[in-house]
């Protein structure tokens, strides 16, 4: 095999932008379809980025002869049955994030990958960034000293009306959970990625805006085995966006004011150093490249279910029991 034969379950906004382009842009992959219920739009899509054909429904995709993995881009509810399907069917599987509604959900994933021989990566494509690399070469190298403290704000203002084509993220047992759920995740990993085992979780969700399902409002605290301690906030309630990393150590400190910009400032004692790392124009592309090396070699994904799971164990701690404060 020299390529990999890709199946799109899922035609919405984020697969438009990132996921459909890098599909059919990648050197080693072969985008032969995609699955929308509507088919109409699913006919378009597949018209709009060369996939080959289409399916109305997701379970036609995964009995498709001429592909050999699948992306799951669809709502957080369907991922471990379309995921656990398609691997049965003996695809491999790259699953949007969050990988599951619970941790229960991610194991029934795993184990069904595994039990089918059949590679699982979840989209968590800030792993990826060279920003993020650099982050982990700095403290490795000790320019901060021992690292004390991280904090990380996500804010993006979001409150949809009922006809709006994502306010199915208001929904709790459709998406899971709000912004904490929804792009704290990626935040989470991003942690993980830097410091490794996570030792204690406390969390608190509020709705302080918005009267809906899910929170508006969320922070976690985080303590990790071999770092630092960690503040995570996130919130659809600010009307000023914030993508914000900041990492304090014994001797030095790293700022980042936009992660997806890649702009870099280190702070030590020999002054202040500025970097601009900027990850891939398709912010979807490295993740991608990676699964279709890990199965062209045989080898696991950066980011597999593992990662994925913990993410979700974590993402459970913080909700506790759903007491909104």
């Amino acid at each position: 095999m020299d390529s990999v034969r890709w199946g799109l379950i899922g035609c919405g906004d984020i697969s438009r932008k990132r996921v459909a382009p890098a599909l059919r842009d990648h050197a080693a992959s072969d985008f032969v379809c995609v699955a929308r219920a509507d088919a109409s739009k699913a006919e378009e899509f597949a018209a709009d980025f060369g996939a080959r054909h289409w399916h109305a429904d997701w379970r036609d995709l995964i009995e498709d002869p001429e592909i050999d993995a699948v992306y799951v881009a669809t709502p957080v509810y369907l991922h471990a049955e379309q995921t656990i399907a398609a691997a049965e069917k003996g695809r491999h599987v790259l699953c949007e994030k969050p990988m599951g509604m619970d941790v229960a959900e991610c194991d029934r994933m795993i184990e069904a990958c595994r039990a089918n021989g059949v590679k699982l990566g979840v989209a968590y494509y800030r792993h990826f960034y060279p920003v993020v690399d650099r982050v982990r070469e700095i403290i490795a190298r000790g320019d901060i000293g021992r690292p004390v403290l991280a904090q990380i704000d996500a804010f993006e203002y979001f409150n949809p009306t009922p006809d709006h084509s994502r306010y199915w993220f208001m929904k709790r047992d459709l998406a899971g959970g709000g912004p904490m759920f929804d792009f704290g995740c990626h935040r989470i990993e991003v942690l993980l990625n830097l410091f490794g085992a996570v030792t204690s979780v406390r969390g608190c969700i509020s709705r302080v805006a918005f009267d809906r399902e899910v929170e508006d409002t969320a922070t976690a605290w985080l303590s990790f085995e071999n770092g630092p301690r960690a503040v995570l906030n996130v919130t659809h309630a600010s009307y000023t966006p914030r993508d914000t990393l900041k990492i304090f150590g014994t001797d030095g400190s790293i700022h980042i004011s936009v992660l997806t910009d890649g702009g870099l400032t280190l702070r030590t004692g020999q002054g202040e150093t500025q970097e601009s790392l900027p990850p891939h124009d398709n912010l979807h592309m490295p993740l991608v490249d990676d699964f279709i090396h890990a199965i062209l070699k045989d080898r696991e994904p950066a980011v597999g279910g593992d990662t994925g799971r913990e993410v979700n164990r974590i993402e459970a701690e913080i909700f506790g029991d759903w007491t909104f404060l």
